[in-house]
């Protein structure tokens, strides 16, 4: 399968402008002969935490029916960040539509970032998404979601691709590049790491999106921080094949690490 990391320079809570961004990649990508395109997370806002001006209800949401029709106009699987408004604090979702113009996945960030006040507007999700594309099963997960190695091991569980679509900015692009590559090696998976670039609300970001084999070796990478795509191939039969070859899964100790840490040890 040929997949194509959407490095975006995302403007500042402007969809519009953005959605035009989106709409040059998705066309570029297709002649490319991409079968998958999958943009950073908040995909056509930025990192935003004015959530009452951008947030959307999912049954009338405009970025899904704008996605969708260009899945379809384009024949091509996109997955894509945003805002979905839900109680008192909104959420952020990574949705995949695939190209018949179908949500097939809808996952909610376990992880807001406190840091960064995320925390304050948005709740956390609480479940794993899965999804399959020509037989190669995925799970999608944002941003901080990267810092916490649990969940990944829950994903590869089922999972060959697992992807992260971020707002990871500059100052921490070591931690970017060095966890992505930890968690194709821990796994046995590929990782897909989609960051945006440019700058928004006074932050700058560096992209270094990048596709990571079951080996860690870095398969494609931007080698500029600037508006690109960056295209590679992924083939399941790499991670079956390894995974039969070094089976590190069959040496976790899943319940004895859940022992500890109920009781703290």
């Amino acid at each position: 399968m040929k997949v194509a990391l959407a490095q975006l320079n995302i403007v500042w809570e402007n969809k519009q402008e953005n959605k035009k961004q989106c709409s040059t990649l998705i066309e570029q990508a297709k002649k490319q002969y991409v079968d998958m395109i999958l943009f950073p997370e908040m995909t056509l806002t930025g990192f935003s935490m004015n959530t009452e001006k951008l947030g959307e209800v999912i049954e009338n949401s405009e970025t899904i029916a704008f996605f969708k029709q260009k899945a379809q106009q384009y024949d091509i699987t996109i997955c894509f960040g945003m805002i979905i408004k839900n109680g008192e604090k909104s959420e952020n979702h990574c949705m995949v539509i695939n190209k018949k113009g179908e949500l097939i996945a809808d996952y909610t960030k376990i992880h807001p970032f406190s840091y960064g006040t995320e925390s304050k507007f948005y709740s956390g999700g609480e479940h794993i998404t899965y999804y399959t594309i020509d037989d190669i099963t995925f799970s999608p997960l944002i941003c901080y979601d990267l810092r916490f190695p649990e969940i990944f091991q829950v994903c590869s569980e089922k999972s060959y691709v697992i992807t992260v679509i971020a707002n990871w900015p500059t100052p921490r692009r070591c931690h970017w590049i060095s966890l992505l590559k930890a968690r194709a090696i821990e796994n046995q998976c590929y990782i897909l790491g989609i960051n945006r670039c440019g700058s928004g609300d006074g932050l700058e970001y560096s992209g270094d999106s990048m596709i990571i084999d079951p080996y860690g070796k870095i398969v494609a990478m931007a080698k500029q921080s600037n508006q690109m795509l960056v295209v590679g191939d992924i083939d399941a039969n790499i991670v079956t094949e390894y995974r039969k070859e070094f089976p590190l899964k069959q040496d976790r100790k899943s319940q004895l690490y859940s022992q500890m840490y109920q009781n703290k040890q």
